[in-house]
């Protein structure tokens, strides 16, 4: 393992005991609201302090793009951390979060973790080198169309339910064609299922670069797609997001390319 994914997974297991630690008092947290719907709590920002903390003694260098503190110090070697992904399943105990990490040199996603303490399973990729679960090799699904696929999603939220309308259009098309599609409330988690073969694609209007980065390169790693929704390489910057198999990807992509709006091509 590389020793950059190494100080990544220290960094992600130290922000899970935290949070695990934290668990069974959720319900005396501080919580204040980001948005409408768009939760961050005190674990939130202790977790992720506890990431920068933990690489910043390793690689003091490093710059952060962190969810909760934003851009800090180098912008051309930097980590992109997601310390809590899933806050509102975890006020409610709904046991699907985790903590996500990529560490990017030149807007080059280099490397990822993906850690959910719930399960203690731990996701790894390294550019060139493969995605693993628990060090071991994962590949995304065989499966070679939408017929009996299992999709992910998320549903438009903190402003993009705007297209809401569109969302629909697209869901009532996908699951017409699939074996179902799961909503779990973690993106980065189901990108990652996605990278082991658990979900053979997912799409989502509206994430951030933290939601995405490491699963994106998990995803590429073990052998699967992603792009946005118009198939190009923009959804770092407009959250809008397809992944899965080759083949789903592909077969993804066409059923929903014909309801997107003119705001949801750019």
């Amino acid at each position: 393992m590389h020793a950059l994914v190494n100080i990544g997974v220290s960094a992600a297991r130290r922000a899970g005991d935290l949070i695990m630690r934290y668990r069974n008092r959720v319900h005396n947290l501080k919580v204040s609201s980001k948005g409408r719907n768009d939760f961050v709590t005190e674990v939130d920002r202790q977790a992720e302090a506890a990431i920068i903390d933990t690489i910043r003694k390793a690689y003091p260098a490093h710059g952060f793009l962190g969810e909760e503190t934003g851009q800090q110090g180098n912008t051309e070697a930097y980590w992109i951390i997601d310390p809590l992904d899933g806050t509102t399943n975890y006020l409610h105990d709904f046991p699907a979060f985790c903590v996500s990490l990529a560490f990017c040199v030149r807007g080059q996603i280099e490397h990822g973790v993906i850690y959910d303490p719930m399960s203690q399973e731990l996701f790894t990729a390294s550019r060139g080198d493969g995605a693993q679960l628990e060090g071991h090799k994962i590949r995304v699904s065989n499966r070679r169309s939408l017929e009996g696929a299992l999709i992910g999603t998320g549903f438009p939220f903190r402003g993009h339910d705007l297209h809401l309308d569109e969302y629909l259009a697209m869901f009532r098309e996908v699951i017409s064609e699939t074996a179902g599609i799961r909503r779990a409330g973690s993106a980065a988690l189901d990108l990652a299922y996605v990278a082991a073969g658990r979900l053979d694609g997912f799409w989502e209007i509206g994430l951030k670069s933290w939601d995405v980065a490491a699963g994106v390169l998990m995803i590429r790693e073990a052998g699967g797609m992603v792009s946005d929704l118009t198939g190009g390489d923009g959804f770092m910057e407009s959250g809008n997001i397809v992944g899965g198999n080759p083949r789903v990807h592909t077969a993804l992509h066409k059923l929903i390319a014909p309801h997107l709006s003119d705001a949801l091509k750019k």
